[in-house]
């Protein structure tokens, strides 16, 4: 499901669909940005596996159970930031990539003003709200279907909103669906939106307030998660492509503390002093470990 701004796919995704060969297909997807060379292109919620394309990367954690524990990468220009506070300059980006990130916000509206403000165009992609039905994440506070182009957004009352369905589908169908049926068809079980200038969205219960957050952690889990032979080999195939797909030759030439702005009063008179960003209208401090901005 999609809108229809930007062309969806490449030569090759769609070849490949029309093959009958979705599943590869759709893993090409993060090796596609319809944008030119010179674009500057933002990645949120970039976590552990960035898109290849993107020239600057943000995320709100460097570790959380969010992302299953993957460890952030920053091979690249990289702050720390929530989206709905976004530290960037307004229309500094001529493309965004939001990744399976809305669905965690607990303030949509925000999170879809933020990235408007600081881009021209952008991709938004997310679990459908079919499949969230169904399959819900303890980390997903939103449900979000695509119709007539426009993302239709409801604010999820509790992790499971529906209890009974979730009962019958883990008990009937729930290894046909994770085994077959959706690894076969990924893109009829994900929303795909590209927007160029504004988003087409509605809220459904705009009035209610998301009061709700996941348990920090449950029994069991744990943030050293071991790591198998093939997940191994997956993520060094991932970083292979990420290698040889950006433009890393630019990227370092990109200074972050340039694109910056104060995300408590929107100034951009921020100050480096050692450490520390310091903005000079308001006083935050923000902290700079290792070349990264927490602006938070």
């Amino acid at each position: 499901m999609m809108a229809s701004h930007l062309p969806h796919e490449s030569c090759l995704m769609r070849g490949l669909k029309r093959m009958g060969l979705k599943r590869l297909a759709w893993s090409l997807r993060r090796l596609y940005c319809p944008v030119s060379r010179d674009a500057l292109v933002l990645e949120v919620g970039s976590g552990g596996n960035p898109y290849a394309r993107a020239n600057v990367l943000m995320d709100a954690y460097e570790c959380t159970r969010e992302r299953h524990w993957a460890p952030l990468v920053s091979d690249r220009p990289t702050a720390l930031g929530f989206v709905e506070r976004l530290p960037f300059k307004d229309q500094y980006f001529d493309f965004v990539i939001a990744s399976h990130v809305l669905e965690h916000s607990t303030d949509p509206e925000r999170f879809l003003s933020e990235i408007q403000r600081v881009g021209k165009a952008g991709y938004i992609e997310v679990p459908d709200a079919f499949f969230e039905r169904l399959n819900p994440y303890k980390d997903h506070r939103l449900e979000i279907t695509c119709t007539n182009n426009r993302l239709v957004i409801r604010k999820k009352k509790a992790w499971v909103q529906d209890q009974e369905v979730v009962d019958l589908y883990e008990n009937r169908v729930n290894v046909l669906f994770a085994t077959r049926l959706i690894p076969e068809n990924p893109f009829d079980f994900h929303v795909r939106y590209y927007w160029q200038d504004t988003i087409d969205f509605t809220v459904l219960n705009p009035a209610y307030t998301i009061a709700w957050d996941p348990d920090p952690v449950v029994p069991g889990e744990t943030n050293k998660v071991g790591i198998s032979i093939k997940g191994r080999i997956n993520a060094f195939v991932l970083s292979v492509f990420r290698f040889l797909f950006s433009q890393r030759t630019r990227n370092k030439n990109l200074d972050i503390f340039d694109m910056l702005i104060c995300p408590e009063c929107g100034s951009e008179d921020l100050r480096r002093k050692n450490d520390e960003l310091v903005c000079g209208s308001c006083a935050s401090l923000y902290a700079v470990k290792n070349g990264i901005p927490k602006m938070i």
